[in-house]
């Protein structure tokens, strides 16, 4: 990360912060690691946030974007810094779940050679910052960067605001009994979908939980 300019480090319920391990493999950027954030989730990481990608080694359901580095990397540095950004990296054993990735805007993988996939989490994260150098090079040299972001009337909303909006909505779809109390979340997770793939802005989120406020039964009560 210093190598290439990233210093924004947030670190999601690690298993060992402060640890003597990881300063020595620090190898001089100690101050990347002294700084970085801990936080108890995900959602907490990227509260501040309103353009999240996750990384994932392979093909996922869905229909979420799928962005190579290049593309990734284009895509972030062109938001900023109007917009706060985040690339999500899952644990080196078993990556990201389905719930961390419904989180995500759009997914970033690298090609690899098909019949040897295998890089590990250290590897990954140096390619994609790597990208993020060379976008931020040539966005300072004037090169304009292709992106699929759309100019706006307001400002994103971010994680924090859709996570608000998600945990309304499924209030209200449980008490009507529209989402089943046995088997929830692959429903939830197909609505999170729908709704990130909108890239919803701050009005609006505000229109939507106000028709979820009207439609509440349990509105005046």
């Amino acid at each position: 990360m210093k190598t290439m300019g990233v210093s924004d480090l947030r670190l999601v319920a690690p298993k060992s912060f402060p640890d003597e391990e990881a300063v020595a493999r620090a190898s001089g950027a100690d101050d990347i690691l002294a700084a970085a954030k801990q936080e108890r989730d995900l959602p907490s990481a990227i509260a501040d946030c309103s353009y999240v990608v996750g990384a994932s080694a392979r093909a996922r359901g869905g229909r979420w974007p799928i962005l190579d580095p290049k593309g990734c990397a284009d895509e972030i540095v062109s938001r900023l810094p109007e917009q706060a950004v985040a690339i999500v990296m899952g644990p080196e054993q078993s990556g990201l779940t389905n719930e961390d990735l419904a989180r995500c805007n759009a997914l970033i993988q690298i090609p690899t050679a098909p019949e040897y996939g295998s890089l590990n989490l250290a590897m990954a994260v140096q390619v994609l910052c790597y990208e993020l150098r060379m976008a931020i090079l040539a966005k300072s040299a004037g090169v304009r960067l292709q992106h699929t972001a759309e100019q706006r009337d307001a400002p994103l909303a971010t994680a924090a605001e859709i996570e608000g909006f998600h945990v309304q909505l499924e209030e209200l779809l449980s008490r009507t009994g529209f989402l089943h109390p046995d088997h929830p979340k692959q429903l939830k997770r197909k609505l999170r979908r729908l709704f990130m793939r909108a890239e919803l802005d701050q009005n609006e989120i505000n229109i939507l939980r106000g028709a979820l406020a009207s439609l509440d039964p349990n509105r005046g009560k």
